[in-house]
């Protein structure tokens, strides 16, 4: 079974710093198996209905400003997979959670620093989501119980954040 994981993408230099952190990321994606896909939160994709991906292939946002030039020229042209973000539907539509898919947006700084760091190749699938600051723990946990299973199936669960957001 495949962890579930909280990973702080720090400030969008995070992506091209070399450090004790950005190491251990690279070593953890080294260390854990290789998933079939990825599920992802990411702190920077707010919405108030939680939003599934069903993308082919992710753009890359830059969701920030004045950094150096190195940081808009990096691409993560992670690939969607419609498999999963079937089951996601089927999982939520059984447990009563509400959601809408989304076939448009890219993958934000929250969620491409991560990703890069643990799997520099972007070769496995991603199914990028949306959190709802406003929903109770209760609805929260919902959510997480609702896709418990895909670890079981090769999938890894990443929530994207950190202490403010």
């Amino acid at each position: 079974m495949l962890p579930a994981l909280f990973v702080a993408h720090g400030a969008p230099l995070l992506a091209i710093e070399n450090n004790d952190y950005t190491r251990f990321l690279h070593g953890l994606g080294n260390e854990l198996p290789k998933p079939k896909a990825i599920v992802l939160f990411s702190a920077h994709w707010e919405s108030f209905t939680q939003k599934v991906s069903d993308v082919e292939e992710f753009e890359t946002i830059y969701d920030f400003g004045g950094f150096p030039d190195d940081l808009y020229q990096i691409k993560y042209p992670a690939q969607g997979n419609k498999i999963i973000t079937k089951e996601i539907k089927d999982l939520f539509a059984e447990q009563g959670v509400p959601f809408e898919v989304d076939t448009t947006r890219g993958l934000d700084h929250g969620a491409w620093i991560v990703l890069r760091m643990l799997y520099p190749n972007a070769d496995i699938p991603v199914i990028s989501m949306s959190v709802n600051p406003q929903l109770t723990p209760e609805e929260q946990y919902k959510i997480g119980k609702s896709l418990s299973s895909l670890r079981n199936k090769d999938v890894l669960i990443i929530a994207s954040g950190g202490t403010v957001h």
